[in-house]
């Protein structure tokens, strides 16, 4: 479903993210991890169409995402870091307004509305302004709008962030599930989601991958270590040494 082959992403002097390949097939949750700055945000604004790779290719869904874009977007959900909502509408008039946005009208658009309110816990707020709105009801609503049009790749840029512990186990309960018919990449600083969550992950360091597997994989990679989280620090680097 989704094949990335040497992706390269320089601003002016700085190489953001220093070719980088992988592959993701349907029924496969794909965790990226990463420190701050290691690339991730700026990997998966690439896959999505929304920067242009410096070299590199991109294929959704057997489309080419540089030829292609239009086409290859269609069968996206995207959740960027910090989306954007429009707070003066309500959840489900901003959902119908996604919905609309991405093709769907009538009986359709109601029943997608319907659909996603439900899979995302957010009935009790439908008619609610989103300015009104908690952090964690606005971040499940910018979920919902990521796959009111039920795409088979889901790319979601830190899509626990801002919830509390039960709306946590519950988002990455449904990722888990969509995971087994959808090919999904999400980032996260969270390493106990990797193995609530993802079949594989990569770990992803000043630009290169650094590390590719199962959790169970990763956790073999550095001898004498077997948690994610000491594996993580022991071939990263943080962002205070150069």
């Amino acid at each position: 479903m989704i094949q990335v082959q040497n992706l390269r992403k320089e601003f002016d002097a700085k190489v953001a993210v220093d070719n980088v390949s992988f592959s993701v097939e349907k029924g496969q949750v794909l965790g990226f991890l990463g420190p701050n700055g290691a690339g991730k945000s700026t990997s998966m604004r690439m896959i999505t169409g929304y920067f242009r790779p410096t070299s590199g290719s991109i294929s959704v869904g057997g489309v080419n995402m540089l030829e292609e874009p239009e086409l290859a977007k269609r069968s996206i959900g995207y959740l960027p870091e910090n989306a954007p909502l429009y707070s003066d509408m309500t959840v489900a008039s901003f959902l119908g307004f996604c919905a609309e946005m991405r093709g769907l009208s009538g009986a359709a658009r109601g029943k997608a509305i319907d659909r996603v309110l439900e899979l995302c816990f957010l009935e009790s707020v439908r008619n609610q302004s989103v300015d009104t709105l908690s952090k964690g009801y606005r971040h499940r609503t910018c979920f919902a709008q990521s796959i009111i049009h039920d795409p088979d790749v889901l790319i979601l840029d830190e899509p626990t962030d801002g919830l509390d512990p039960n709306q946590k186990h519950e988002v990455r309960g449904l990722i888990k599930r969509m995971g087994q018919s959808k090919a999904i990449i999400f980032s996260t600083h969270i390493l106990e989601e990797v193995e609530a969550a993802c079949s594989r992950a990569i770990i992803i360091d000043r630009g290169k991958v650094v590390a590719d597997g199962t959790p169970d994989q990763l956790k073999k990679l550095v001898p004498g270590v077997n948690t994610l989280d000491e594996v993580f620090r022991s071939i990263t680097r943080p962002d205070t040494v150069k």
